[in-house]
């Protein structure tokens, strides 16, 4: 165990109010640990649980909430591989990580184990042994940690292949048994340095309350773990039976429901030394996470002292089910070419630029989708996978399913001129654009490019096309034929002899950063481009990590970052 995390031992003698995030929780990427090391007074950051290759994982929807702060998931181990995240995270070690690090990990054979230990020990304080996943496929996860002798064992295991391990070697446990307390004690007897409890309660079963089918999307038939407010009771439970049972020599990281100073309070006197914080983080504004965590831990202290508090912490969660899916009925669908649809929808939804809003269909999946109109409620789906490919053979008539809005409007000051670059299905964003500009009066270009049998369709127009000649000053749509991004080639005629000019692009990332290089070649500064960072997202409130851009999550913060900062804080996006 090294000396970083040996002072933790004990903490719930001393009554300190010491937390850590959770494994799959907030601080997936390496940009979110940084963020969480370097602007919250978190004690431990806990990374997702790592294998020795990738696993693609689940197909969404992977996160459901049942009720406001109750949640269902079945993420399914989604992780990049070995090979790809230990370089990650001694890249972090080398800028100079100061929070204590415990990296989680997951395999279904002790071999498997052993490489994965030996990998990250020695960049890790602590290193967190996933035998609790209750989606994972067999052999990995709660088979492993729902038998007392197999947990022992593989503890036993890597303890004998590799007795060097600097870095403290901790056991995840699913409180799915009948006694979780003798599995921890197998797992202390067997060489482990201390216990994290509990994992995700389950699996359930989640149904969309309209039309009663499956939320989930995965083997089991839509089940998957609970976590959040309503695992809090069996989450104390758990962690004070295995107190109990180990003694107060090994380590503990308490976890499950916690979300005020009082429930940081009770997970300590059941016998946590730390405190995870996961699921809650999706019911507050990243924004507030920071504040968040010095008001659990101030107010901790406070009802230990037996003083009153104000309940800081509880007042910036929201109370509100972010999740919850409204049903919509398809009106119209126009095949604009054979790998674009216009989709209208029954219906409004009153949303902005930098917003956006999930598609749900029971059985074929979600993905997260700008919306292109709000009245008709109008989506654009460009074929893409499964599920995009799928939303293809839908009919007018029947039900799909919303939820959102996320993400937060641009807050663009006006400008004199306005020149909105698109390329490809990024169109879709343009109108919400043209509608935020409408009341600053800006002189608004229009500017698409696009491939050559896109260019027109219903009509033997391009998309939208009517609609920008008569809420825009000017509108030109140029096909590539034959050249990538041939639209960019006009850039300057639409920048020259324009003063007090912002630009806002949306598009592919690398059409982007080619545009915005360019535009700052005639002239304009950094911070009066903005582009559309349209990320990868399965959650959209937080609890992925998925859509980070610099340290901030576009699915609250926006879609919109202006250049200046992405340069500054997420180049890599661009290159």
């Amino acid at each position: 165990m090294t000396d970083r995390i040996r002072p933790l031992v004990g903490a719930h003698q001393t009554r300190r109010p010491l937390l850590s995030t959770v494994s799959g929780v907030a601080s997936t990427k390496k940009d979110m640990i940084r963020w969480f090391d370097r602007s919250t007074s978190i004690d431990v950051i806990t990374t997702k649980s790592f294998q020795v290759t990738p696993n693609p994982g689940n197909r969404e929807p992977v996160i459901c909430e049942v009720a406001p702060g109750d949640f269902g998931n079945s993420v399914g181990l989604r992780n990049p591989g070995m090979d790809v995240s230990l370089p990650e995270l001694e890249k972090l070690r080398a800028e100079g990580l100061g929070k204590l690090l415990n990296v989680s990990v997951s395999a279904s054979n002790v071999d498997d184990f052993v490489t994965l230990v030996k990998a990250f020990d020695h960049m890790a304080d602590s290193i967190e042994l996933n035998f609790s996943c209750p989606h994972a496929k067999a052999g990995f996860g709660a088979s492993i940690g729902s038998d007392c002798a197999i947990a022992a064992s593989y503890v036993k295991g890597i303890r004998q292949a590799y007795p060097e391990q600097k870095s403290a070697l901790l056991v995840k446990l699913t409180p799915n048994v009948d006694d979780i307390a003798s599995i921890a004690r197998g797992c202390i007897d067997a060489g482990a340095d201390g216990i994290v409890a509990i994992n995700t309660v389950g699996p359930r079963l989640y149904t969309e309350k309209h039309s009663g089918e499956p939320i989930l999307n995965n083997a089991l038939g839509g089940k998957g773990g609970a976590s959040g407010a309503w695992i809090k009771r069996k989450a104390l439970e758990c962690v004070s039976a295995i107190r109990r049972e180990i003694g107060d020599g090994p380590l503990v990281i308490g976890m499950g429901g916690v979300q005020d100073a009082d429930d940081v309070k009770a997970m300590i006197e059941a016998g946590a030394d730390v405190v995870g914080i996961g699921s809650v983080f999706g019911t507050i504004r990243q924004q507030d996470w920071p504040g968040y965590l010095d008001a659990l831990k101030r107010e901790c202290g406070a009802l230990f002292e037996g003083k009153e508090i104000a309940g800081d912490a509880r007042r910036l969660i929201s109370g509100v089910n972010r999740m919850e899916y409204t049903p919509h009925v398809i009106t119209r669908l126009v095949e604009h070419t054979p790998e674009m649809l216009i989709m209208e929808l029954d219906g409004s939804l009153d949303c902005h630029s930098g917003e956006f809003a999930f598609l749900f269909v029971p059985g074929l999946g979600e993905k997260p989708f700008s919306v292109a109109h709000n009245d008709p409620l109008t989506f654009l789906i460009r074929r893409r996978g499964f599920f995009t490919t799928s939303l293809f053979s839908l009919k007018v008539g029947d039900t799909v399913y919303v939820r959102g809005l996320y993400g937060k409007p641009l807050e663009a000051s006006s400008s004199r001129n306005a020149l909105l670059l698109a390329g490809g299905s990024g169109v879709a964003v343009l109108p919400s654009l043209c509608r935020m500009l409408e009341p600053s009066h800006a002189h608004v270009d229009v500017l698409v490019g696009t491939s050559a049998s896109s260019v027109t369709g219903l009509d033997g127009k391009a998309l939208f096309e009517d609609w920008f000649r008569q809420h825009a000053d000017s509108y030109q749509a140029i096909a590539d034929d034959g050249k990538v991004g041939r639209v960019l080639d006009h850039l300057a005629e639409h920048v020259e002899g324009k003063d007090d000019l912002k630009a806002y692009l949306v598009g592919p990332e690398k059409f982007m950063a080619i545009a915005a290089a360019r535009l700052v070649e005639l002239g304009l500064s950094r911070d009066d481009i903005f582009l559309s960072l349209e990320r990868s997202t399965l959650c959209g409130i937080g609890l992925c990590g998925e859509c980070v851009c610099g340290d901030r999550l576009t699915c609250q913060w926006g879609t919109f970052q202006n250049y200046g900062y992405i340069m500054d804080n997420a180049r890599e996006l661009l290159e």
